[in-house]
This record gives C-alpha cells, structure tokens and sequence, in this order.
C-alpha cells in the first residue's frame, strides 16, 4: 500500500480533485492534516489541528503572517510525530507550501519525497502590490512584502517538485527555483460546470430571473478591489442608462479576503454604494451576499454577461467554471486572465482601470449576444482542454507523482 499524506490548511483545498482520484485507487492510502475542513471527503477525515496558538502581540509587522505559518508549521510537525510514534511514515507529501503546514515535515522525514503547491510569490513591483493607485506604496510595505515570501523560499528549498497552477504563476518565483516548478492546475470539474437548462432564480427582493433575461453577473469571494468591485461598481450606472431592460446580480462576501478594509471602517460595498449608488437604479442591482456552488453554477448559466476582474494576482476557480457554462466573459487583460482569455475568441477583455471600456464592453456583449455564440463556446472549450479535472488536471498530476512510486491509475 502506497501512503500519501496531504495538508492544507483548509483541507484538501485546491487538492480535492487529486484527493478524490487517490482516494479512489486501492493501491493508495491517502490521510490528511490541516487546520479546517473546507469539503467533506468520502472516505477521509483530515486530523485537524488542536489547541493552535494565535501570534504573540508585539509581533514585528513583517513578520505576523510568517509567525503564523510558523505555528502551523509547528502544529503539522507536532500531528506528524504523534503519526510516527504510532508507526505511521509517508512515502510521499503533498501539501500547500505558502501557509507553513510542510515546513518542518522533512525534518521529521528526510527521505520522505515532498511535493509542494506555490500558489504566489510576492513581489513588491510587477505583480499586485502598487498595481491599484488606490492603496499607494511606501517603503515599509516593500519591506514588509519581501519579508512574506520567508516561507515560500524555506518551502522551495524542502521541495522535491514544486507545483504552480499557471505559467503566469510559476513566472513570479526566483529563476534559481523554476525548474523545479512544474505547470499543474489542480482542475475544474467541467462535468459539473456546464450549460444546461436552469429553472426560475429567485432573487432576494422576490424577484425572478429566468433564461432570456438580460441580466449581468459579478461574482467574487468577498467584494474588495483586488477582484475589481470598484471598478465595477463604478461602471454600472452607464451599463444600466444603456440596457434600461437588464439586470445586476452581484454574489460575494461583504469582508477582505486578499487586501485592506476600506479606511474609515465599514465595508467596500457600503463605500461604493455611498459613491455610485444615487446615480444607481438600485431595483435592478441585486447583491445576493456568499452563493452555494449550485446556485452559482445556476447563475452562470442565466447570465448574459459575465464581469470578472482581479489584479495581478492569483486566477479564481470561479473565472473558469463560469467559463465552463458557456458564459459570455468580459474581464480585466491582466497577466493571469490573458494566460487563459484572448479577446474576441473566448471572451472580451479591457483594461482593468478603464471604466469606459467595461461599459462599452458589457454593452457589446448583451447587443451581440446572438452573434457572439461561438465565444460561449470556445470559452467552454478551453477549460475543457486545458482545465479538466478529470481529463487533463488530475492525470497530469498522477503522472507527476508517479515519479516517487505513486501508483498511476490504471490504463495509463
């Protein structure tokens, strides 16, 4: 029996797919470790870590997230040694590097080969950090952003194979590293994101949206400006002046979950509503707040228009499984959009700042619907192709693994 032992803090996390598939094989034997568990596994029930202590106050600012990973890092290596002293060793790691839960595992196992998620190197210039002249940089923030990467750089010096999920991703690692960083997204089921016949969708005033409705989309985890909400928000009231028939169905948190809260307190859509809202038809701007899965997949697949926008910075699942419906996408061309979107073939793209060309671009796309088909299904397509968990995602990363003895799956 082949014994795999996957962390994440938020268990399995971006590992779920290839959990599923390791899961599944007899040949394997598959335990987890983490902090919480985000989805419920059949068959596997991570041990969780107890009793983690929160960072010490008068922590220095650069280094409250590495103390963080530190302690969790402690906690995995503590979890670990109680495994050993029942008998339990790996013969093979995997785990998510940039939260600290690998750190110290090949102390405890130094033959035991460890693959390593790297989802984000950050970089004071040329990535998130100073994009948005919102948030200006000083020199401390560099500072404390060079010291973020402490963990990543002790994690790729663990690593056996490093994996990112994008080639835009892989880009912003050390040069002396990428060759051990290899090209694997973790997948979309594209089974379960499809297009398909919805029923009536019930909005939160009552109101219900049907297929054939004109009714334009934004979805993100919280709504914050690192996925563009401001500059969402500040386009709507031309989209709306223009499509006196359409509808805004905005799904999202109202917390932070990659930059600061709004100064002055409050939350980043009180503060946009505050500045756009008089000019807003609100009757036809409906925030929904966080979305299960399957009522997202719905409203991917009621949507005439789709808007998606982000920094520099990670992709979200939620761009690619709203492709995977056949959504009509208008987003931001920038570096980890364009790596998957190219304009006017799977999709429409403006640049991330330029309200105007949002507008106009949202526009096109409910005027054009008919005519812009074949964008649905070329965006379709290339998650297929390139995204698919159980085609492309997954057996790439059995293949991967299979170089420290994990067994492939059968046929390949």
């Amino acid at each position: 029996m082949f014994r795999v032992l996957l962390l994440h803090k938020d268990f399995p996390g971006q590992f779920r797919p290839l959990a599923l598939s390791l899961l599944a094989d007899p040949r394997v034997e598959v335990r987890g470790l983490g902090q919480r568990e985000e989805w419920r596994l059949p068959g596997l029930t991570p041990q969780l870590y107890r009793d983690m202590p929160a960072v010490a106050a008068g922590t220095h600012p650069y280094l409250v997230s590495a103390a963080d990973h530190v302690i969790r890092g402690q906690c995995a290596l503590r979890d670990a040694v109680g495994m050993a002293q029942q008998g339990y060793r790996p013969d093979l790691i995997i785990g998510h590097c940039g939260f600290g839960d690998t750190l110290y595992l090949k102390d405890l196992w130094p033959d035991v080969p460890l693959v390593g998620y790297f989802e984000f190197y950050y970089h004071s210039r040329g990535a998130d950090v100073g994009f948005d002249p919102l948030f200006p940089v000083t020199l401390d923030d560099l500072a404390r952003v060079r010291t973020l990467n402490v963990v990543n750089l002790l994690g790729l010096e663990a690593a056996d194979l490093g994996v990112c999920p994008t080639e835009w991703q892989r880009s912003l690692h050390p040069a002396a590293f990428r060759d051990r960083l290899q090209v694997m997204h973790e997948g979309i089921d594209t089974d379960l994101a499809c297009p398909g016949p919805v029923p009536a969708f019930a909005l939160p005033d009552g109101t219900v949206i049907t297929q054939g409705d004109e009714v334009v989309t934004y979805v993100a985890r919280d709504l914050e400006p690192y996925r563009g909400f401001h500059v969402f928000m500040r386009a709507l009231p031309e989209i709306l002046r223009r499509r006196p028939r359409a509808r805004v169905v905005v799904a999202g948190g109202d917390g932070v979950s990659y930059g600061p809260p709004p100064a002055g307190g409050g939350t980043w859509r009180e503060h946009l509503m505050a500045e756009v809202g008089p000019a807003l038809e609100s009757s036809r701007v409906h925030f929904l707040g966080p979305l299960d899965h399957g009522r997202f997949l719905d409203l991917m697949r009621l949507s005439s228009a789709h808007v998606y926008l982000t920094y520099p910075f990670v992709l979200s699942w939620s761009m690619l499984e709203a492709m995977a419906c056949g959504v009509l996408l208008v987003a931001s061309d920038t570096p980890p959009v364009a790596e998957v979107v190219r304009d006017g073939v799977n999709g429409l793209l403006f640049p991330f700042f330029d309200t105007g060309m949002l507008v106009s671009r949202v526009v096109e796309a409910l005027d054009r619907g008919p005519a812009l088909a074949p964008l649905r299904q070329k965006a379709r397509e290339t998650v297929r192709a390139r995204f698919d968990a159980r085609t492309q995602a997954v057996p790439a990363w059995r293949q991967a693994l299979a170089r420290f003895g994990c067994p492939a799956p059968a046929g390949t």
